[in-house]
């Protein structure tokens, strides 16, 4: 007989698992890792900056994408990948910061996938599923941390240099800002480790001995505070 067990620490730490494979998954296909310095479309980067006439604007670059505003184009800003094939991204860290970035979101996303159904399935092979999917996403977030470590040392890329100047090198991001994409990334590897961590305090309460009396009376759907 399926059992329906419903409580808020596991609901919770369903959420958190949700919410933090979305933010990751946005913050990866996002443009918004490095905010370039301010010009115009037909700027010129000279010794006191960009220079050029006209409505100034900051391009982004992304791990594969970009945004940028070309003369031609009355319609804003483009925005599109400039990597069309793996080996196209600026650098052998971006490459690197990828595949473990694509790794960790991967797991995340399978756990935010199984997480949904905790609450009629809590254990796998006689393994409780809460504390799989927290070393899962203990794992992930491992991922995670290597490609974040990774990704500033892409800096020094031609690619790079073209958006944050001749400055620019590996953990120097020369004259752009950092995006709301690497401090989303960084935000949801914090929130990866925390529900790695929660998980098993949803495994403590959907096998607590309030649970079991449910069990024991007969109920299939078991509300728990």
């Amino acid at each position: 007989m399926c059992h329906v067990i419903v409580t808020c620490r596991s609901m919770l730490w369903t959420l958190l698992s949700i919410v933090t494979a979305f933010g990751e998954l946005i913050a990866f296909m996002s443009t918004d890792w490095l905010v370039g310095f301010p010009r115009t479309p037909d700027a010129v980067f000279g010794p006191h900056g960009a220079t050029a006439a006209g409505e100034a604007y900051r391009p982004t670059l992304g791990i594969y994408g970009r945004c940028i505003k070309l003369p031609h184009l009355k319609r804003g800003i483009l925005c599109g990948p400039y990597a069309i094939h793996f080996g196209e991204i600026a650098s052998g860290f971006w490459q690197a910061t990828s595949i473990f970035l694509a790794a960790g979101i991967l797991l995340l996303c399978a756990v935010a996938f199984i997480s949904v159904f905790t609450m009629c399935f809590q254990s796998i092979m006689k393994k409780s599923i809460f504390n799989v999917c927290g070393l899962l996403q203990g794992i992930a977030g491992l991922f995670l941390i290597l490609g974040l470590m990774l990704y500033p040392a892409g800096w020094g890329s031609d690619k790079v240099q073209l958006y944050c100047g001749p400055d620019a090198a590996p953990y120097r991001a020369g004259l752009c800002s950092m995006g709301w994409a690497f401090y989303t990334a960084m935000g949801g590897t914090v929130l990866t480790f925390i529900c790695a961590v929660f998980s098993a305090q949803a495994e403590i309460a959907t096998s607590s001995d309030k649970v079991q009396e449910e069990i024991e009376e007969g109920k299939s759907l078991i509300c728990l505070l």
